[in-house]
């Protein structure tokens, strides 16, 4: 699929359903990827009103701004992703977005590092905490998948992400009308699923390998 075709398919997604972050952040990532800049802020903005925790968002969001020549407040918007990756521990996103403020000639926010370690409290007594949402929740009860990318899943996402990720996922199967019997749309299923999981594409290059196992829905 081309990707005017995924942007008219993102477009189409984010029409249908105004509240699906995931459409939003899908059309806004493509929009961004073929420089329509503003059209990429326009989405992304939209994610982070719906999923104010998503510090991947911020981060492409003011990678977004300043691509439109809108730098302070693409600064804004990064400032505050750092904040949240920080107080997260998403330490990729809150590394690409000091180097994004750097690349600028923009200094990284300070942050009370003491104070900002909700996240880590909770895992160093025992509690398993999402690292998409840095929520408490439950652990899987084993790796939804083979592989790799599936004992990630495992170690890093809760029980209760995943399941909102399955009613995400068919909602992505139904409205771009994949077919698993094609490898382009078990491609673009695999994509959505690791923007929604978080999983970045340095994490998912250190993982995968030709051999890995896909993860079509069983």
């Amino acid at each position: 699929m081309s990707t005017p075709e995924r942007i008219a398919q993102f477009e189409k997604m984010a029409s249908a359903d105004p509240t699906n972050e995931m459409a939003h952040f899908s059309l806004g990532n493509a929009y961004l990827q073929c420089g329509r800049h503003a059209e990429a802020a326009t989405s992304l903005e939209r994610v982070i009103a719906l999923s104010a925790g998503m510090s991947k968002a911020y981060q492409l969001c003011g990678q977004a701004m300043i691509g439109a020549g809108w730098t302070d407040k693409g600064v804004d918007v990064l400032n505050r992703g750092y904040q949240i990756a920080a107080e997260r521990g998403d330490r990729m996103v809150e590394q690409a977005i000091a180097q994004l403020l750097n690349s600028i000639g923009r200094t990284t926010p300070v942050i009370e590092r003491a104070a900002n370690t909700a996240a880590e409290s909770l895992r160093a007594a025992g509690t398993f905490v999402c690292g998409r949402t840095g929520r408490p929740g439950n652990k899987l009860d084993a790796p939804p998948m083979r592989g790799a990318i599936g004992n990630w899943i495992f170690e890093n996402i809760s029980a209760e992400t995943w399941k909102e990720w399955i009613g995400q996922g068919t909602k992505v199967i139904n409205e771009m009308r994949l077919d698993f019997s094609r490898e382009r749309d078990q491609e673009i299923y695999d994509q959505q699923m690791r923007e929604y999981l978080g999983l970045d594409e340095t994490i998912v290059a250190s993982l995968t390998s030709p051999t890995e196992p896909s993860s079509q829905p069983s």
